[in-house]
């Protein structure tokens, strides 16, 4: 087995096991049935949940290429979902209901 070999199956099964976190928070927000007050009503309440299910799907795509700035298109994907978290939490903290 070659050095590092390893460590590289490790790193890809935990990329596989994030993506199944990843996944199973956006099941659980598309399905839940009482979403947070401001974002339910926004288009928040289903960009979110996409937001996290594309995460999932770069990390299913990260465990291929072992790495997540491999392809370039991969390391935008990633930085693309994060944006979207970003502003969502910041729509629910500027939102009267939070307050």
């Amino acid at each position: 087995m070659p050095e590092g070999a390893d460590s590289t199956e490790f790193a890809r099964l935990f990329n596989l096991g994030e993506a199944a976190l990843w996944f199973l928070i956006a099941i659980v927000m598309f399905v839940r049935l009482k979403p947070p007050l401001r974002l339910a009503t926004t288009c928040w309440r289903w960009l979110l949940p996409l937001c996290f299910l594309v995460f999932g799907i770069s990390d299913l795509i990260e465990s291929e290429t072992g790495a997540w700035s491999e392809p370039w298109w991969l390391f935008v994907m990633k930085a693309l979902c994060v944006l979207g978290f970003l502003l969502a939490w910041r729509a629910h903290r500027s939102s009267p209901a939070a307050q």
